[in-house]
């Protein structure tokens, strides 16, 4: 039970990324690309960098 409420909030927080890094007009098409795939790919991990790192600098 624990696991699948972890998991939909995972999805959620995985799409709002996915659509505010597609809201940046500062990036290209690639590195939009690239960001994605790399948020996707690392989960969570992915998730807390793009947010805490990567989303105040573009």
């Amino acid at each position: 039970m624990l696991g699948t409420i972890i998991y939909i909030i995972g999805v959620i927080a995985a799409i709002w990324c996915v659509l505010d890094i597609l809201k940046k007009n500062k990036l290209s098409l690639l590195w939009k690309i690239v960001l994605i795939i790399a948020v996707l790919a690392t989960s969570w991990i992915g998730l807390l960098v793009y947010y805490f790192l990567i989303k105040d600098r573009i």
